[in-house]
């Protein structure tokens, strides 16, 4: 794999002409998902060649994990490429093959995600009755008219009522309650039947937000989220095979895999140091940086100008950077953000990680030796007759397994075989991966026996299932915008660090990246995407920038101008005697040289 070259006589390249007689910038990428691959890709495409990719588990893909079962390839991480009208992964896809093989029953136009848009889903009580069709049918048509509801608070500006406490999942529960309530044509067993149902859709619109509760939704921003035209296509490849086509012109030096970060020391403020290289020899050449031999803790040096920023690995080496992209999870930057950043976080930054929710959503593959639905069913619901008027579904530990909602079937069987994937989110989800495989396949049976109302239906030979929750590094599946947070506080937690108006420090130190930090994609794979592109096109522009002002200027005009604004920073002005304006450089202890880079490379 070998990455783009640029002419260095192109106009275009950033890193051409003047800047080539200068080092290259050093760029860390944290984490090697969609966003952080997506990142490298054009970094690399576009001259930059000191770019080193830290991924803290064994492989890349983030929460992208296609597994072969057999002849099938599941999906435990992403599944679908929501959307197809200029969305950049169908695109992908499409361009290099990967959805010729995709059957029509596998493109779904329907909002609900399913493996299929055939067939007819089976809602099963739990005392093993099927709900008639068409009643499914009826309710499904007054929740979807609700759901429309909830889009409008933030599409049409309307203002939302205290009685909702701006929440979905409490707004669509109150307005299908009275309607339900209010239809004298219904029974009082046909009402409860749909009070049934209505909680059944809460948790499936759950596990599609991966929110522990609807409640939990904010509804002044529900609708927000957009999404792009087009049918949902499944991979059959499976879709670390977008990851793959991300990946296959970046070379394999520049990712290290098994490389936690323990923390990102910016805005560094012993800018003196030298780094202690770890294998005992002579110090390494600042432009050898991807030999992975970076270095041990800095080390003040009266003599030496450091860099901006020092990435400290959990296996005590401390990589220097001038920029650090960073792409971890919402999950990891609640649990983690107070150790990662070195100094902390601006207060607001911290305050949009708190706000905005991430939860889990799991999957559950059942493989059986033969199948004992019906051919026309694609999914089985779980619908609790006794939950219809409760108002909070959370369940303590034991009794986790009320919070699947349902198991799809796995279509078409010449690919799949007998499958079914189940799905659970919240902190069921948490209680569910603590749980070995063998009583999870026992627990899943008793519920297929019950609902389905079948008792022969045998133990799947064989399980499979997701564990994003307790993985240490994703820390849940995706985000969403919780009760008081809203698509302003996604901006927030993308804005590079340190903001504009911090004159005093190089600028584009720390830049954000992620399905989170995507205002209307976020909880997507093409939200991901787009985000690791927006922030590698941040300093392709910026040294863009810098390189046509230092063609277009006089070269002793700019270095005037780049040692007056040093002078500034060091405390002196212009009018100041040249011994004044030395000592004030010594004191910061930098070399002539160093100094003169730096500032090239910063501040024109």
């Amino acid at each position: 794999m070998q990455s783009c070259e640029i002419s260095s006589d192109s106009t275009d390249d950033p890193l051409s002409s003047g800047l080539r007689t200068h080092r290259q910038p050093r760029i860390v990428v944290i984490g090697a998902g969609l966003a952080g691959l997506a990142a490298t890709k054009i970094l690399l495409k576009n001259g930059f060649t000191d770019v080193t990719v830290l991924e803290a588990s064994d492989h890349v893909g983030g929460r992208v994990q296609s597994v072969q079962l057999g002849n099938a390839t599941l999906e435990l991480g992403a599944t679908w490429i929501h959307g197809a009208n200029g969305n950049p992964v169908y695109h992908l896809a499409e361009d290099n093959g990967l959805l010729e093989h995709t059957t029509d029953g596998e493109r779904s136009v329907g909002r609900i995600s399913l493996y299929t848009k055939n067939g007819v889903a089976h809602y099963q009580t739990n005392v093993g009755k099927r709900i008639p069709k068409d009643l499914v049918e009826e309710f499904s048509d007054q929740y979807n008219e609700v759901y429309e509801l909830t889009q409008e608070f933030f599409q049409n500006g309307k203002p939302v009522c205290a009685e909702s406490q701006n929440s979905v999942g409490i707004f669509t529960r109150d307005v299908l309650r009275k309607k339900i309530m209010l239809d004298a044509d219904d029974s009082e067993g046909t009402k409860k039947l749909k009070l049934s149902m209505l909680q059944q859709y809460l948790k499936v619109e759950s596990c599609e937000s991966s929110s522990p509760s609807m409640d939990e939704v904010s509804l002044s921003e529900f609708g927000e989220w957009t999404e792009i035209p087009g049918a949902h296509y499944v991979i059959p490849e499976g879709f670390m095979k977008v990851v793959e086509l991300l990946a296959q012109d970046i070379p394999s030096r520049t990712v290290c895999l098994s490389k936690p970060v323990r923390s990102i020391h910016w805005n560094y403020s012993a800018k003196h140091q030298e780094v202690i290289p770890n294998s005992g020899g002579s110090q390494r050449d600042d432009d050898d940086h991807n030999d992975n031999n970076h270095g041990r803790r800095p080390r003040e040096d009266p003599a030496a100008l450091g860099p901006p920023i020092y990435v400290e690995c959990e296996d005590e080496e401390w990589i220097p950077a001038d920029h650090v992209i960073v792409t971890a999870s919402l999950g990891v930057l609640k649990q983690n953000h107070e150790a990662m950043f070195s100094p902390s976080l601006p207060e607001d930054k911290v305050f949009a990680i708190e706000k905005l929710g991430i939860s889990t959503t799991d999957k559950i593959f059942l493989e059986f030796e033969e199948p004992f639905w019906s051919p026309e069913c694609n999914s089985i619901q779980f619908v609790w007759e006794d939950e219809a008027q409760l108002e909070q579904l959370a369940y303590p530990e034991e009794l986790w397994y009320k919070k699947i909602c349902s198991f799809d079937v796995l279509y078409p069987p010449e690919r799949y075989g007998h499958m079914l994937s189940g799905w659970i989110c919240g902190q069921e989800a948490l209680y569910m991966e603590r749980c070995d495989d063998e009583t999870v396949a026992e627990t899943c049976t008793e519920l297929l026996r019950r609902f389905t109302g079948n008792p022969d239906i045998p133990k799947p030979w064989r399980v499979l299932r997701s564990s994003w929750g307790s993985n240490p590094f994703i820390r849940g599946s995706y985000s969403f915008t919780r009760v008081g947070s809203s698509g302003a506080d996604c901006e927030r937690l993308a804005t590079p660090l340190p903001y504009a108006n911090s004159t005093k420090a190089p600028p584009l130190q720390v830049l954000f990246a992620g399905e989170a930090t995507h205002r209307k994609y976020y909880s997507t794979t093409h939200g991901a995407l787009l985000s690791g592109q927006r922030e590698a096109t941040r300093l392709i522009e910026m040294y863009q920038d810098l390189h046509r002002a230092e063609t277009t200027k006089p070269k002793m005009q700019l270095r005037s101008k780049a040692r007056a604004t040093w002078g500034e920073r060091c405390g002196w002005s212009p009018g100041c005697s040249r011994g004044i304006r030395e000592a004030a450089e010594d004191t910061f202890h930098y070399s002539r040289q160093q100094r003169e880079d730096d500032l090239m490379f910063h501040w024109f």
